[in-house]
Parts: structure tokens; C-alpha cells; sequence
């Protein structure tokens, strides 16, 4: 790769910089990725084009974080403050003509186990989990260039070069598009999206405060013109509101949010003390064609835009980063070959297909908020990294929780971490004697089970999936010739 040497700053951003790998986007994609890469000590530059303030303060968005993202913030180091400034969701109200005509949840309830200790969705606003992860990621020693927009990318057979708006460049190994559903890596790129709409009818999203209201609950309305909900966001004094026009278009001035709560419920406009943000799209579904192009992947939104119907975009958005992060620290890092990064894209694109097909029959009332929406049964079984099968798991899937009995220690705090964990449930079988610095070994006390395991050895990839299974170590080291750097003859 080409050496750029910082040569001078300007507002805290070199004018000629280099790094590992450039990030386009300092949301929750961008910042979740920013983070694993900082703890496997990988240099991130991430360039926002919004100032700070602005860049964090962009609406509660994506509100609900579903378990298997609470898992991944376990490792990241920022679930306890998530677990802090949220909440569950509130049941659902049904109000009509003014009165309260019932309640009902607006998903299914379900009980945490000790091999999925996060049963159901977390509430919390899509600006404070930008917070969140920018407070992580300055704990770890990196930072975010805000008001720094990408103008130019070009890239060559060694590496990636960016110009910023301020004349700056950047040189990097890699580059990760997160810069939203209208990315404009993406079509620089041209990469085609294709999908289709979801409901003609476009959807406004505001926050707003409101005076007499409690906050027990999920207000919802119905009506002519469409529906639209009041949800309490926890840790504020606000509420998301979502309204569906059927008729119309959507006014996001203060004075139409207002108008529009006054039309749609029993409140009047100036209970609506304060609209704090407001925005309005059309709900559609759109894949990416490929999710790589060279020396650039897409990410998050700029990959996948969903309907907001049953929160799996934002959730979608921090797996694929947390997919993409050990990758790029085992490349960059520890001599792992470069087709590793192929399997991004391999692994990724269906499982974002997926869901989006989940947020679509959701929203036109097709499926319904139930464990699917979790995301705790997604894998990565037949993949390019799966390989082999013991006791109740096949490669592919999602590595259980589970509980020692001998210390009481969590399975989910060794797994914590850039390593992989080679896992021995109720086995006497050796694993191999030398084995990557990457690796670490975690045997269970003799006859100790998990049901969610069963017997055997475990590779457990960093992003909590099993790579390899087996019933004794045959295969394991052609596995880790795919991951880790080349064994030395």
C-alpha cells in the first residue's frame, strides 16, 4: 500500500492521512464497526459529513434493538449503558372516538433463557445508541471526523483513496460505505438497488412532546386517512410519532405535526408542546445487487433499506458490521488470507434478504412480530465458514448462551472479545496441541452440559457464530487455514 504520512491538521483531520480502513457514515452501522475494529486495534477513519451535533441528534429512527443485537452489544462493551438509558416496549393502546377500546402486544411476549438471556426487543432511540457507541468508541481511542463529507473514492489494486470536502485525503486498505439508503458510494460505485414499494401510502416519523398523555403505553389510532401511533421513548420526554397518509402528503413543519395529532387523536395541538424532529419517506424494500465492489463494502442501510415495520433495519444494519469487523481485523491484522472478505457478502446478502422479506409481510399484515423478528434463529448454515456438526448444533448457527456451573460464569463473557473459542462440552477429545494465538480453549468441568450444545467441540467464530463442529478435532486446522494466518512450516 501507498504511505501517506500525516503531514498537517486541519480542524483535527489531516490533510493527507492513512489508515486501515475508511468508514462513509457515522451511524449505527458505521460507529458499531468503528468500535470492533478499535478493541481488535485496527485503524478506522470515519468521516460523517453532518456536524456532531446534527449527526447525533437525528431522530429516534430505528427505536427497537431485538435480542440477538443486544447480544452483540454484550460483546461490544456498551450493553449495560443500552440496558440503562432504555426500556422494553409498553403495551399497546387502542383508542377510538376518544375512548381506550383495549390493549394488546405488539409483539409476541417472550421469556429470557439461560441459552438466550435477552427474550424480547429493547426500546431505545436510534440517537442515543449513536451516543452510546461514539462514547465506546472514544473509550477505545478512536473518533469520528464530523462535518468531513466524501467527495471523491478511487481505488487501486493496494488500496482506497478518499478526497474530502476540506481538500483532505484519505488512504486506506479498505473502505466501508455506511452512508445510508440514498448512499452515495453506492452509486458512485454503480451498484444497482433493487426492490420495490412496500405501501404507496408515505409514512411521517416525528418526535414530539405531549401534554397529558401517560407513557405506560403504545398509543395507537385508527381512521380514514390512516393510522398513526404515539410511542413513549424511554430515557426522554418525548414520543415517536408515526402516521400513515393514505390521503395527502405529509406536512413535517411543526405547525402540520401539530395539525396532524390533532386530527388523528383526542388530543389537541398545543398539548403537542414540542416537535423535535420530523421527517417522512415511503416505505419500500431495496437489496443492493452486490455488497462489495473491490476494496469497498456497503453496509447497513447503503446494502438493504427496509420497511420500519417490525425493527429489523437497524438491527440488520450492526450485523452486518459486526460481521465485516473480525473479518477485516483477521486480514489486516493476522495474516489471514484475503478471500476470507469474500464471505461478507456470501453471508450477508441473503440473510438481509431475508429480513427484508419479514419487514414487508409485516408491514402489509402478512406476518406478524414473532420470534422471527428476534433474529436469534438467523445463521449462516451451508456458508463459506460453516463446516461440520456435534450434538444439538450445526456449523452455521448462532452459538448459545449458557451458564458454568463450576463458577457461574457466562459462556457469553469467554466468547467476549476479537478471538475465536474452541469450546469442549462434555468431551474427553483433545483438540489439536498448537493452535492460533486467536484461539482460545475453553473446556467444561467433567460431565458438565448444556443442552443448548450438546456434546462435542465448538469453534466459536468472534461474532458468536459456530464456524466448525465436530465430535473430535479432524477438520479443525483446514478450517483455521480459511481464518487465521498460514500455519509455518
Amino acid at each position: 500500500m501507498q504511505s501517506l504520512n500525516i503531514v498537517k491538521e486541519i480542524d483535527g483531520v489531516a490533510e493527507s492521512a492513512t489508515t486501515d480502513v475508511l468508514i462513509i457514515g457515522a451511524g449505527p452501522t458505521g460507529l458499531a464497526l468503528a468500535v470492533d475494529l478499535a478493541r481488535r486495534g485496527v485503524g478506522a477513519f470515519v468521516a460523517e459529513r453532518t456536524d456532531e451535533s446534527a449527526g447525533l441528534s437525528s431522530g429516534s429512527r430505528g427505536k427497537g434493538l431485538q435480542p440477538r443485537t443486544l447480544e452483540v452489544f454484550h460483546d461490544l462493551g456498551v450493553l449495560d449503558a443500552v440496558l440503562d438509558a432504555g426500556a422494553g416496549a409498553p403495551m399497546g393502546l387502542l383508542w377510538q372516538d376518544g375512548e381506550r377500546h383495549g390493549e394488546h402486544d405488539m409483539f409476541d411476549r417472550v421469556a429470557s433463557t439461560e441459552a438466550e438471556p435477552y427474550g424480547e426487543p429493547w426500546l431505545l432511540p436510534q440517537w442515543r445508541t449513536q451516543e452510546i457507541l461514539l462514547a465506546r468508541l472514544r473509550e477505545l481511542g478512536g473518533d469520528v471526523a464530523y462535518g468531513h463529507e466524501v467527495t471523491e473514492l478511487a481505488q487501486d489494486p493496494d488500496g482506497v483513496t478518499a478526497r474530502l470536502r476540506s481538500g483532505a485525503v484519505v488512504r486506506a486498505r479498505y473502505a466501508v460505505a455506511a452512508d445510508g439508503g440514498r448512499s452515495a458510494v453506492r452509486a458512485a460505485l454503480g451498484i444497482g438497488m433493487a426492490g420495490e414499494s412496500v405501501d404507496p401510502a408515505p409514512l411521517l416519523v416525528a418526535d414530539v412532546r405531549v401534554r397529558d398523555l401517560d407513557r405506560n403505553n403504545w398509543h395507537m389510532f385508527g381512521g380514514d386517512d390512516g393510522y398513526a401511533a404515539l410511542c413513549p421513548l424511554p430515557g426522554t420526554e418525548d414520543f415517536q410519532l408515526v402516521a400513515q397518509f393514505v390521503r395527502g402528503a405529509p406536512d413535517i413543519s411543526a405547525d402540520g405535526v401539530r395539525a396532524l395529532v390533532a386530527s388523528r387523536t383526542h388530543l389537541s395541538a398545543d398539548q403537542v408542546t414540542e416537535v423535535r424532529w420530523a421527517s417522512d419517506f415511503r416505505p419500500r424494500a431495496a437489496l443492493a445487487e452486490r455488497f462489495r465492489d473491490g476494496r469497498v463494502f456497503l453496509a447497513g442501510d447503503a446494502a438493504h433499506v427496509h420497511s420500519p415495520a417490525g425493527g429489523q433495519g437497524l438491527n440488520t444494519s450492526v450485523q452486518d458490521a459486526y460481521n465485516l469487523g473480525w473479518k477485516l481485523g483477521q486480514v489486516l491484522r493476522h495474516g489471514a488470507p484475503e478471500t476470507l472478505l469474500d464471505s461478507y457478502e456470501e453471508e450477508r446478502r441473503p440473510v438481509a434478504a431475508e429480513m427484508l422479506g419479514l419487514s414487508t409481510r409485516i408491514h402489509r399484515g402478512e406476518d406478524k412480530r414473532g420470534s422471527s423478528t428476534r433474529q436469534l434463529g438467523l445463521g449462516y448454515r451451508g456458508g463459506p465458514l460453516s463446516s461440520g456438526a456435534a450434538g444439538a448444533l450445526t456449523a452455521g448457527d448462532r452459538a448459545p448462551d449458557g451458564r458454568r456451573r463450576t463458577d457461574g460464569t457466562r459462556l457469553f463473557d469467554a466468547f467476549r472479545g476479537p478471538h475465536f473459542t474452541l469450546l469442549a462440552v462434555d468431551t474427553d477429545t483433545p483438540g489439536p496441541q498448537e493452535l492460533p494465538g486467536t484461539v482460545r480453549t475453553l473446556r467444561t468441568a467433567p460431565h458438565e452440559t448444556y443442552e443448548a450444545y450438546g456434546k462435542g467441540l465448538f469453534l466459536v467464530r468472534p461474532d458468536g457464530y459456530v464456524g466448525w463442529a465436530g465430535e473430535d478435532a479432524r477438520g479443525l486446522r483446514d478450517y483455521l487455514a480459511k481464518v487465521t494466518a498460514p500455519r509455518r512450516s
